[in-house]
């Protein structure tokens, strides 16, 4: 098993991974627009969506996957009432791949959180 260190402040005391790879699937933990230093990237669903799949995606690429690999996503969403704009956001990073998906209604960790992204990747053969 790979493992990809998160940069979350969170990630110490939780004890995660940005990713992790088993074999030919990668697990990519949930992203938030929460950066190292704990400050928060826009304060829209659609700017913090976009950051956090900007962040599924440098995870994947660290375990040596892709986005169009992406099978399966969740988003976990704040308030219901952003669904269109994190729906937008993830429809233009996935638009080809078109992965299999939930979007859920949530708390967040920190309330200036609107959105939470995860992905599962399959690397191997067909």
């Amino acid at each position: 098993m790979t493992r990809v260190p998160s940069p979350s402040p969170y990630a110490p005391v939780i004890g995660f991974s940005a990713a992790a790879r088993a074999g030919d699937l990668v697990f990519v933990a949930g992203m938030t627009a929460v950066t190292g230093d704990g400050a928060i990237v826009g304060d829209d669903a659609y700017t913090q969506a976009r950051e956090a799949l900007r962040k599924v995606g440098e995870a994947l690429e660290a375990a040596g996957a892709r986005l169009d690999q992406v099978v399966q996503t969740r988003m976990y969403l704040a308030d219901a009432a952003d669904w269109e704009a994190v729906g937008r956001a993830h429809g233009e990073v996935f638009a080809e791949a078109r992965p299999a998906a939930a979007m859920l209604v949530t708390g967040l960790l920190d309330p200036r959180m609107r959105v939470e992204i995860e992905a599962v990747a399959h690397v191997g053969q067909g």
